[in-house]
C-alpha cells in the first residue's frame, strides 16, 4: 500500500506564489500599520523628553534663586543676630547674684558699652533703645567697684594692721581677673579711677612714713651706747681720753679700727637675712653697730619698695616714668625721712669702717634691685652714696692727718714691740682692702696709699727715738712684720700694701742680720770683705803680712762660735714678738754666717796664704754646717 504523498509533503516558500496581488497587499497593509504606530510612539516620547528638559531648567533656576535667598538670609541673620546679641541686656546682667557672676557680667557689660559706642558713630537706631539701661548698669558697676577697692584701701588704715595682707588680696585679684576693675574704671569713669589712685597714694604714703619712722627710731635704741667721736682717730694716743671717771666699755662699744665680725653684714646670708626686731633685741639686751641697723633698715626698704613698685605697675597699669612718678608719690616722704636721718648721722660720724660698710651695703642692694629689674630706688641709692662717700673720705683724711701730726715724744715709754698706732693702721687697712675687693674704688686705693706713706714715716720717726741702731731695727722689723701679717690675713698677696711691707721687712731683716753678726764675728766679716775687694783689684799681696790677725781670727772663731751662735739665737728670740719671724731671722743669720766662713776659706786658699800653718786649724765647712743646723730652732 502506497502512502499519500500529496498529503504528507511539506509546504515550501517555492511552492507559494508571492507574486499574487492579494498577498502583496496584505503584507503592505500590515507593515504600514506597524510604522504608523511606531511613529506615534516616537512622537510621544519626544514630547515627553521636551517636557522633562523644561522642568529641569525650571527646577535649576528655582534652586539658584533659593540658594541666593538663603545666602542673603544667612548674611542678614549673622549680622542681625550679632547686633541683637550685643544689644540685648539679659536679666542676669541686671541682677547678678554671686561675685563670680558679677565679674563675668562686668566683662560682658564692658563689651556692650564698647559696642554701643561703636554703633553710635554709625547712628544705629537700635542703640537708643538700650543706651539708658547700659548707662545705668555702668554707673552701678562703677559704684560697686569703687566701694570694693576703697574698702580694701581703708582697711590698711586700721591700727596694728599688716597692710601687706589686704594689699596682697588686691594684688591677687589684679594678677587674675580683677585687674579689669581699674581698667574698667579708667575706660568708663576716669574721675573715680583718679579718686581711687589718690586715696591709695595718700594712704600708703602715710603708712610707709609712719612705719619706717617708728622702726628707725626703735632700731636706734639697740645701737651701741658709745660711738666713735673726733678723738677716735688713728694717730691719737691711748692716754688722750683717759680720765678719772673713764672706764672701759667692751660690751657696748664696737671696734673702730678692727673689722672683726662686722664684715659678716656683707655676706649673702646676712645681707638678705631677716630684719632685726627691736623689742626682741631689747629684751635680750643686745646691742649692734650702726651698719647692722643700717642693713636691717634698708633691707626693709628694699623689700617693701620692690613689692610696692610691682603692685603699682600691675594694679594701676603704669610703666616707665609714669610708674616711677607714682612710686615716688607713695614712697617720697619715706625716702626723704631716710636721707634726712642719714645726713644727721653722717655729719657727726667718725667710724670710717661703719661708713664704708654702709657704702658697700648700698652697692650690693643696688645690684639686687638691678637684677630684679626694679629701677624705683636707683635715685635713692645714688643719693645715699653721695652722702656716704664724702664722709668716708673726710674721716680717712682726718686719720691720715692725725698720724702726720703725731709727736713720738708724747707717746709714752719707748718699746721695741709693735706700736698700737701701727696695729690700728694694719687692722684698719686690712679691713678696708678686704671690703673693697668686691666693688673696687680707685679713690679708696689712693687714700690708703697716702695713709700707708704716713704710717711708714711715723714708724721711721718712732724708730729714730731709739739710741742704738740695733733697737731701731728691732722696732722696725716688729712693726713691719705685724702689719704684713695682719694685711695678709684679709688682703690679697699681690696687693700694693702687702708688697710694700714685704720689701721693707726684707730689707730691714737683712740689715739686722748684718748687725747681730758684726758683734761676735765682725773681725772675720771685715777681713773677708776687704780681702774680696783686694782680690778683685789683684792686690791681695798687701795682706801677706797680716798673719797675726789671721791667726787671731781663726782661733777666735774656732773657740767662740758655738757660744756666740747660741747667744745670738736667744737674743733674737727675745727681741721679736713673732716667733716665726724670729726663727726666720735666726736661720738667715746662720746662713749668712756660713757664707762668710766659706768666703774666709776661699781667701785663705789663695797663694798668698797657703803657706800659713794656722790654716790647719780652720773648721771643716761641712762640719760647720752640720753643727750650725743643731742651733736652728724647730717649730
Amino acid at each position: 500500500m502506497q502512502p499519500d504523498t500529496d498529503a504528507m509533503a511539506p509546504l515550501t516558500l517555492g511552492d507559494l506564489d508571492l507574486t499574487t496581488d492579494e498577498f502583496i497587499l496584505d503584507e503592505v497593509d500590515s507593515k504600514s500599520f506597524s510604522n504608523i504606530r511606531m511613529e506615534g510612539m516616537l512622537s510621544g516620547f519626544q514630547s515627553d523628553l521636551s517636557s522633562i528638559s523644561s522642568e529641569i531648567q525650571t527646577l535649576q533656576q528655582q534652586s539658584v534663586s533659593m540658594s541666593v535667598r538663603l545666602k542673603n538670609r544667612q548674611a542678614v541673620h549673622s549680622h542681625l543676630s550679632q547686633l541683637v546679641d550685643e544689644l540685648v541686656v539679659p536679666g542676669a546682667m541686671i541682677h547678678p547674684v554671686t561675685e563670680q557672676e558679677f565679674l563675668e557680667q562686668l566683662h560682658e557689660l564692658n563689651n556692650k558699652i564698647n559696642f554701643a559706642k561703636e554703633l553710635s558713630f554709625r547712628e544705629t537706631l537700635a542703640c537708643s533703645d538700650i543706651q539708658d539701661i547700659v548707662d545705668h548698669l555702668k554707673i552701678k558697676a562703677v559704684t560697686k567697684i569703687r566701694e570694693f577697692i576703697l574698702q580694701k584701701i581703708y582697711s590698711f588704715r586700721k591700727p596694728m594692721t599688716n597692710y601687706q595682707i589686704p594689699q596682697n588680696t588686691l594684688l591677687k585679684y589684679s594678677t587674675t581677673t580683677i585687674i579689669f576693675f581699674y581698667q574698667f574704671l579708667l575706660a568708663n569713669e576716669r574721675t573715680v579711677a583718679k579718686e581711687i589712685r589718690d586715696v591709695y597714694v595718700d594712704t600708703m604714703s602715710k603708712i610707709y612714713y609712719s612705719y619706717f619712722k617708728s622702726y628707725s627710731g626703735r632700731l636706734l635704741k639697740v645701737q651701741y651706747e658709745e660711738v666713735a667721736d673726733k678723738d677716735d682717730l688713728m694717730g691719737v694716743e691711748d692716754t688722750a681720753k683717759k680720765g678719772f671717771f673713764s672706764k672701759p666699755s667692751l660690751k657696748s662699744r664696737n671696734t673702730i679700727f678692727t673689722l672683726g665680725q662686722r664684715g659678716a653684714v656683707l655676706s649673702p646670708a646676712e645681707l638678705e637675712g631677716p630684719i632685726l626686731i627691736p623689742h626682741t633685741a631689747q629684751r635680750g639686751d643686745c646691742r649692734y653697730p650702726y651698719e647692722t641697723l643700717f642693713r636691717s633698715q634698708h633691707y626693709a626698704l628694699l623689700d617693701n619698695g620692690c613689692r610696692e613698685f610691682l603692685f603699682l605697675s600691675d594694679f594701676f597699669m603704669v610703666a616707665g616714668n609714669s610708674a616711677l612718678d607714682l612710686f615716688n608719690s607713695v614712697m617720697g616722704k619715706t625716702l626723704s625721712l631716710f636721707l634726712k636721718s642719714m645726713s644727721t648721722y653722717v655729719s657727726d660720724c667718725y667710724d670710717s669702717i661703719a661708713v664704708f660698710l654702709c657704702i658697700h651695703i648700698i652697692l650690693r642692694f643696688r645690684a639686687i634691685t638691678t637684677k630684679r629689674a626694679i629701677p624705683a630706688l636707683d635715685k635713692y641709692w645714688e643719693a645715699v652714696l653721695e652722702l656716704l662717700w664724702p664722709r668716708f673720705e673726710l674721716i680717712l683724711e682726718m686719720n691720715i692727718q692725725s698720724i702726720c701730726n703725731t709727736d713720738p715724744q708724747k707717746l709714752g715709754v719707748l718699746d721695741t714691740r709693735p706700736h698700737y698706732i701701727t696695729r690700728r693702721y694694719a687692722e684698719f687697712s686690712s679691713a678696708i682692702v678686704s671690703i673693697n675687693q668686691t666693688f673696687t674704688s680707685e679713690r679708696t686705693h689712693t687714700l690708703l696709699g697716702q695713709l700707708q706713706v704716713e704710717v711708714e714715716n711715723f714708724v721711721l720717726k718712732m724708730a729714730a727715738e731709739f739710741p742704738s741702731r740695733r733697737d731701731q731695727l728691732i722696732f722696725l722689723i716688729n712693726n713691719y712684720d705685724m702689719m704684713l701679717n695682719v694685711l695678709m690675713e684679709r688682703a690679697a698677696d699681690d696687693s700694693k700694701e702687702v708688697e710694700g711691707f714685704q720689701q721693707l721687712l726684707q730689707a730691714r731683716s737683712q740689715e739686722f742680720i748684718e748687725e747681730i753678726l758684726s758683734s761676735p764675728f765682725g773681725g772675720m766679716i771685715a777681713f773677708v770683705k776687704a780681702s774680696e775687694a783686694l782680690i778683685e783689684k789683684g792686690q791681695l799681696d798687701r795682706l801677706k803680712n797680716d798673719e797675726a790677725q789671721i791667726t787671731q781670727l781663726i782661733r777666735g772663731f774656732t773657740s767662740t762660735w758655738k757660744q756666740s751662735v747660741e747667744a745670738l739665737s736667744q737674743d733674737v728670740m727675745r727681741s721679736f714678738t713673732n716667733f716665726k719671724n724670729g726663727t726666720g731671722i735666726i736661720q738667715g743669720a746662720l746662713t749668712q754666717l756660713i757664707q762668710y766662713y766659706h768666703g774666709f776659706h776661699k781667701v785663705l786658699s789663695q797663694p798668698t796664704f797657703r803657706s800659713l800653718a794656722v790654716r790647719s786649724e780652720l773648721i771643716n765647712l761641712h762640719h760647720l754646717m752640720v753643727e750650725v743646723k743643731k742651733h736652728k730652732p724647730n717649730f
